[in-house]
């Protein structure tokens, strides 16, 4: 990776978080495929080390969770017999916590949609908050039990419960890939005294869609999916790291890590590569 320039590398990494496919990246900077594959999963490993290390200390507000579908070597119904149950082939799904105020991840994971998992999770959300948030999460049950383990009763926490329903067209091939028509929503408190007017997922939810914009492996109905699940994480991390630190956000004017007081400007992608050299 040495011998690869400083602003080739930039460029990689630009084209990388907008949605190009590795092999577009490929195409467009002439980089080699395999070049641009250990560039990303070794960058991926650098952005996750600072996000740990870094990313603590916070005063959040308001918190947002959510779970984000993809999959890995095949679709679930395509993974083969001798590698039913293991980890990374089939279902991925990536959870996230973003402070609903400065727009900053907090934290993700990248597993199953399990009690395991969403425990890890809500376990390093509550490492990296000093003080009581309200938390909001939809109504998936494992919450329950992993926000009451990670904060006890230190939180204001509630579950937004979508009520989904038939419309008129349900059928027709179209609507195949579409979420189903939300006919309503349950706030339901769970532990402390959440404000209700608070108890939303609206910032995460649409962070998911910058999420799927953002890397190429997450578009629907394509063959970008991702091959091997460590260099799917190694993705997201590289993701949120540009979209907290890189990524000026349109309403706040500034990047989320700015609004967090984790860095006093917004970074390059020189910067963000820079990394590479710091580890």
């Amino acid at each position: 990776m040495n011998q690869l320039k400083l602003e080739k590398r930039a460029a990689v990494v630009r084209c990388l978080v907008d949605g190009v496919s590795v092999r577009g990246t490929v195409r467009i900077t002439g980089v080699a495929k395999n070049t641009v594959a250990k560039l990303l999963v070794d960058l991926g490993a650098a952005c996750e080390a600072y996000h740990h290390k870094n990313v603590r200390g916070l005063r959040c507000e308001r918190i947002q969770c959510d779970e984000t579908w993809a999959f890995c070597y095949a679709k679930a119904k395509n993974v083969p017999a001798e590698k039913q149950g293991e980890f990374g082939v089939g279902d991925v799904w990536t959870w996230v916590a973003l402070d609903a105020g400065t727009k900053l991840t907090v934290s993700w994971a990248v597993g199953n949609r399990d009690a395991e998992t969403a425990r890890g999770f809500m376990l390093d959300v509550a490492d990296r908050v000093l003080n009581r948030v309200q938390l909001t999460t939809d109504g998936h049950i494992v919450y329950l039990q992993a926000v009451e383990n990670a904060f006890g009763i230190d939180v204001d926490y509630a579950q937004l419960v979508k009520v989904y329903g038939p419309e008129s067209g349900e059928s027709a091939p179209e609507r195949k890939y579409s979420p189903g028509k939300v006919n309503g929503s349950k706030k339901l408190p769970q532990l402390g005294l959440p404000a209700r007017e608070h108890v939303s997922t609206s910032f995460v939810e649409r962070g998911n869609l910058t999420m799927r914009m953002g890397m190429r492996r997450f578009t629907r109905l394509t063959n970008a999916f991702s091959k091997k699940v460590e260099n799917h994480a190694h993705a997201v991390a590289l993701h949120f790291m540009h979209y907290n630190y890189c990524r000026v956000h349109q309403t706040l004017k500034m990047t989320p890590a700015q609004a967090s007081g984790l860095a006093d400007h917004a970074w390059t992608v020189e910067e963000l590569v820079g990394l590479l050299d710091s580890n």
